[in-house]
This record gives structure tokens, C-alpha cells and sequence, in this order.
């Protein structure tokens, strides 16, 4: 699938549900489902910095395409990371770099989320498409 195509699926995913407390509900159960990063990973080379909770990110290459790991210590960003390496993790560098997330705002997090929230995911997406371009520019 393409990174729009995921995204359409998780903007119609979200259309069920009818209010904010179950879309929360939604993204913590996605929190559970996240790629695991290892734990010889998880330092402080892996944080994304500008989140208040505590979230590693782990990129790797296989195949030319780039796939993430992660992890927090909170609930809800657990599941924030989980959407972002749902939509960018198993793409090339380029197509992460290129991407338009636009299921941010279709889904509302833009509006929902508090604004530490709202910084660490916008810190999320800064940091996956860093890490593919610097695997862009070594490839």
C-alpha cells in the first residue's frame, strides 16, 4: 500500500467512531500494536526530542525500503508514534521525505490533541523524515 492509501484507510478507520474518547480509545489499542523497538535500542540516541513523554525511534533499512521501530512511556503518545510508523514504515526514504500527512488534520488530532501532544507529534514527524534523509543521502 502507499503512504495515501494508509492514510485514507486510518481517516475512514477514524469516521466510526463518533466522539474523541473512543478515537483515544482507538489510538491506545494501535499503541499496542506498535513495532516493539529492542531494548539495545533504547537509549537516548533513539528519543525524539521535544516530546514530554519519553518515545524512542529506531530506523532501519531492508530492501531500500525504511522500516521503524518504537516506544513510550506513555499511553497515548505510544499510540501517536503507532499511527506515524503505521503510515511511513516500510517505504522508501524518499516517499517518507516526500510524504503529505495529511491524515493529521482529516482525522482531527490537530484539534484534539493538548498542545505538548500536538508538539511531540509534529516532533515525530520531523525526526522520521530526518532519518530518511540522511538514509537518502547514504543510499
Amino acid at each position: 500500500m502507499t503512504i495515501n492509501e494508509i492514510q485514507d484507510e486510518l481517516i475512514e478507520d477514524f469516521s466510526f467512531f463518533t466522539d474523541w474518547m473512543e478515537k483515544y480509545e482507538y489510538i491506545i489499542q494501535l499503541g499496542k500494536e506498535v513495532p516493539l523497538i529492542s531494548e539495545e535500542h533504547k537509549k537516548d540516541d533513539y528519543i525524539i526530542k521535544g516530546c514530554q513523554s519519553k518515545v524512542w525511534l529506531f530506523p532501519e533499512v531492508k530492501d531500500g525500503k525504511v522500516y521503524f521501530t518504537a516506544d513510550s512511556d506513555a499511553i497515548i503518545t505510544k499510540g501517536l508514534v503507532s499511527l506515524m510508523v503505521k503510515v511511513l514504515s516500510g517505504h522508501t526514504a524518499k516517499e517518507i521525505v516526500d510524504a503529505d500527512l495529511y491524515f493529521i488534520n482529516q482525522i482531527g488530532l490537530n484539534e484534539h490533541l493538548s498542545p505538548t501532544r500536538a508538539n511531540g507529534l509534529l516532533s515525530m514527524v520531523k525526526q522520521m523524515k530526518l532519518y530518511a534523509l540522511a538514509l537518502q543521502a547514504r543510499a
